[in-house]
Order: C-alpha cells, then sequence, then structure tokens
C-alpha cells in the first residue's frame, strides 16, 4: 500500500511538516514523487518511519537516528528486539513509580502507613536503573559486580534523611568544582575542598572507601567520554579540574 504524506502522516500521528522536514534532512525519503509532485511512501517507507519514531520515543537525536539507520549493517529485526528490552526497562520503572504514587494516595486517605524507604524507593530505583544504563558496564568491568550490586543496595537502603543528604552533597560537589576551576589551581583550597565533597558524597554508596578506587573513578571520568560530558556540561574543563584534584586530593597523582 502506498500513502501521500497526509495520509501517512494521519496513519503515524504526526504532522505533514514532520515528514517533510525528515524528507528535507535525508532521514526519511519517499519512495517517488508522483507525476502531481505528490511525496509517495511504499511499505519500505513506513517501517523506517516506524523505526525513527521508536529512536525518537527513547530519546535519541535525530541526527543518531540518521547515524543508525543509514549504517549498512544496521538490522531492522535487532534493532526491534532492542527497542523491546528498553521499553519493558521503561515501563518497569514507570510500574514502579504508578506503584509508589499509589500508596502515597493510599497513606494520604488513611488505609495504609508507608515507611520512609517507600516513599523513595521509585525515584531510587529509577536513578540505579538510569546509572546502569549509561555506566554499567564500565563501572561493573572496572569494580565488578559484587560492589556495584552492593553500592545499588546501600542507595535503596537509604533513609530520607540520608537520601536527602546525598543529593544535597552532589549538588554540593557541582557548585564548589565551579569555583575551584575558576581557580585554576587542583591544589588549592577550594578544589581540594571539592574533592573531600566528592568523597563524602561517595562514601554513602560505597562498602568501603580506600584512596586507589577514589582516584580510579576520577580518572574514569576522563577516559569515558560519558562521564566527561556530565561535569563538563557543568563547567567547561570540570571533568579534567576534579580529576587532577582528587589525584592531589588522595596522594596519587605521583
Amino acid at each position: 500500500m502506498e500513502y501521500t504524506v497526509q495520509k501517512l502522516a494521519r496513519l503515524a500521528g504526526i504532522s505533514s511538516r514532520t515528514l517533510r522536514y525528515y524528507d528535507e534532512i535525508g532521514i526519511l525519503k519517499p519512495a517517488r514523487i508522483s507525476s502531481s509532485g505528490y511525496r509517495i511512501y511504499a511499505q519500505a517507507e513506513v517501517d523506517r518511519l516506524q523505526q525513527i519514531l521508536f529512536f525518537r520515543e527513547l530519546g535519541l537525536s535525530l541526527e543518531r537516528i540518521k547515524d543508525i539507520i543509514n549504517t549498512p549493517s544496521f538490522d531492522e529485526l535487532r534493532a526491534l528486539k532492542e527497542h523491546r528490552e528498553k521499553l519493558l526497562e521503561k515501563r518497569a520503572q514507570l510500574d514502579l513509580l504508578i506503584a509508589n504514587v499509589n500508596k502515597t494516595i493510599a497513606v494520604n486517605e488513611g488505609s495504609i502507613t508507608m515507611t520512609d524507604k517507600e516513599k523513595f524507593a521509585g525515584f531510587k530505583q529509577k536513578l540505579i536503573d538510569d546509572n546502569e544504563k549509561t555506566y554499567g558496564k564500565e563501572i561493573r568491568a572496572k569494580y565488578g559486580d559484587e560492589k556495584i550490586n552492593q553500592s545499588n543496595e546501600r542507595l535503596m537502603g537509604m533513609n530520607e534523611k540520608q537520601y536527602a543528604k546525598w543529593e544535597e552533597l552532589g549538588l554540593r560537589v557541582i557548585e564548589s568544582l565551579k569555583k575551584a576551576v575558576a581557580t585554576g589551581d587542583p591544589a588549592g583550597e577550594l578544589a581540594q575542598m571539592t574533592a573531600d565533597l566528592h568523597r563524602q558524597w561517595l562514601i554513602y554508596t560505597w562498602d568501603s572507601y580506600s584512596k586507589e578506587a577514589h582516584a580510579g573513578l576520577a580518572q574514569m571520568y576522563v577516559a569515558d567520554e560519558r562521564f566527561a560530558a556530565f561535569y563538563n556540561e557543568k563547567q567547561a574543563g570540570g571533568a579534567e579540574f576534579l580529576r587532577d584534584a582528587i589525584l592531589i586530593y588522595t596522594g596519587t597523582n605521583k
């Protein structure tokens, strides 16, 4: 079956303007142009549009999607299976948050009680899931499954006060880092205070602290572009500066 821009847009639940834009940027070209000048889409384009919308739902940029689906090795079936896994993960996160909201409603109605840990379980689990998705492979390879699982368990086991303090420390690390970078001195007082705040933040989820492990994590902040992007987004040059400050703080900068 073939579709015009308007018919395919209605079928997919998007605007005609979106389809025309996809054509302009080369991510979804029509199968042909009719004698009247209309864009005509066939089954292959319908399937491609479905893939694009799947990727969009998962938060990928159009530029990234274009790179993926234009790769000669692109495997549609494999991509669909990966979409399914990611959507199942997303559903599990939403189910946990919904259950948390339902419990909170019941608490407010007076039908049940809810512990402090239960109040934040959904948020903490989502944080763990997001971290696993973004950094899991690398940190598990570096520190091992046992340590990472213990760290996740400690996070899930935090009470309301501990969780609030942990979040506060994370924000203080970023704010202190911004001021420290401005000094240009990773050995300076502000930089070393930032490194200490970072240590305090870490020990909330680490089973035990060691200078070597702290330094190793700091090295990863620069070596892995995703870690680097997180700190550099907060402050230009932040990842390298924080690494240098931590290496000095731990005495491992030799």
